[in-house]
């Protein structure tokens, strides 16, 4: 439990009860208190005792009906769109927009837009588009997808638009991010990308953290990439001090007995606490007994859960584009439309949270992976959690976890249902 920072309670506090699902457990009957843009308290409803005015507010709260959870406001990293709208295609600010409503209506209050591989100018005419939403709060940063990735692990991605490793251009970016440039996926076998001087080290002088994916290279690589980045990022003021792996077990090479390749290597590195590798558990990109096997090695707090969504999040099957590729939903499924490639993700957070729930992942465990560990990579400790002092980004949900109201900063974007 946490204690109020104020004595007193004032007519405008928000008071939401239900089952409270805070980073080390679930409380059966509990309270969030809402005070402005932050949380003030949140606790059992029997311990809120004092001050006086605060015990009245939560007692007075109506009990919700049964199944009502409230978690904290959701964080993905790794979103390429939605609502028929794509961040990798967003010429204006109100595409973009269209695709960070749809996914804010469903629960992820704090959401990094991505890119996928293109040309030089396309990156870079994007990324400026995406920086203005971040100054404005809209976003919480930008992630690149992209281009210094291995050609034999492209997935959904253009090969033609593959670099080797050119740190002017990852400059070149950072400077069109103006400061939200927060991730971007590299394959550490490309030449330029983990030597000295290369992309790694130079993400980590922009701020941004270095992730491993779309990479063919054996785990001795991959080892090297990781001591790599964490060196750059121990320098102060890092984002974070750990790097992560893109969509584990997507666009990698396959782990086996004889040739563990990176996914064994990302997996003991989570484990060690140096690495947060990126789970799509939405059970298309893995299997719920991967997934679920994935957090008891690792914990959830080496684990992102993310959705890797495009255009087709929250719309109907049919033909949709990512970047200079054309993608074909069927049943909810999203692959290219030449080939048959899975092409991102077509659900959002919450969903991916629900998956994983059902796969045999903790209730507890599953939001904390889509909420506090991703908040820590982005170095944001104002978000990720129903704590005393944090933002008051709170998603209210019924018992299968479906949305009934979303609160971000303190104010209703989805309003709870009287």
């Amino acid at each position: 439990m946490t204690t109020p920072p104020t004595p007193s309670v004032s007519p405008a506090t928000l008071v939401l009860r239900g089952r409270v699902v805070t980073p080390d457990g679930v409380l059966p009957d509990g309270a969030v208190v809402v005070e402005g843009d932050r949380l003030t308290w949140v606790g059992p409803v029997e311990t809120a005792t004092a001050p006086p005015a605060l015990a009245a507010a939560v007692r007075a709260a109506p009990v919700p009906p049964p199944g009502t959870t409230l978690l904290p406001g959701l964080v993905d990293l790794h979103n390429h769109g939605g609502g028929g709208a794509s961040f990798p295609d967003a010429a204006t600010a109100d595409d973009a927009r269209r695709a960070i409503a749809e996914h804010l209506a469903h629960g992820t209050t704090s959401l990094v837009a991505s890119l996928v591989t293109a040309d030089r100018d396309t990156l870079l005419s994007r990324t400026a588009v995406l920086a203005g939403l971040a100054d404005a709060g809209e976003l919480a940063g930008i992630h690149l997808e992209g281009p210094f990735l291995s050609p034999a692990r492209c997935g959904a991605q253009n090969p033609g638009d593959m670099l080797a490793g050119d740190p002017d251009l990852v400059r070149a970016v950072a400077d069109a991010a103006r400061g939200h440039l927060v991730t971007m996926t590299v394959a550490p076998e490309i030449a330029g990308v983990a030597g000295a001087g290369g992309v790694i080290e130079a993400l980590a002088a922009a701020g941004a953290v270095p992730s491993i994916g779309h990479t063919d290279a054996s785990a001795p690589v991959v080892d090297d990439a990781v001591r790599v980045a964490r060196a750059a990022l121990a320098r102060p003021g890092a984002r974070s001090a750990r790097p992560t792996a893109t969509h584990l077990f997507n666009g990698m090479r396959p782990l086996h007995h004889r040739d563990p390749g990176p996914v064994a290597a990302c997996l003991a590195a989570a484990a060690r606490g140096e690495l947060v590798v990126e789970l799509i558990a939405d059970g298309t990109h893995l299997d719920g007994g991967t997934v679920a096997a994935v957090f008891d090695l690792v914990g959830p707090d080496a684990i992102a859960l993310v959705t890797d969504a495009m255009a087709a999040a929250g719309m109907p099957d049919g033909t949709y584009d990512l970047g200079p590729m054309r993608v074909r939903v069927a049943a909810g499924v999203a692959r290219l439309a030449d080939g048959d490639a899975i092409a991102g993700g077509t659900g959002h957070l919450l969903d991916v949270v629900a998956s994983a729930v059902r796969a045999g992942v903790p209730l507890a465990a599953a939001v904390r992976a889509a909420s506090r560990t991703p908040a820590r990579v982005l170095g944001r400790p104002d978000l990720g959690a129903l704590e005393a002092g944090r933002r008051a980004d709170v998603v209210v949900t019924d018992g299968a976890l479906a949305p009934l109201g979303v609160l971000r900063a303190g104010e209703w974007v989805v309003p709870l249902s009287a």
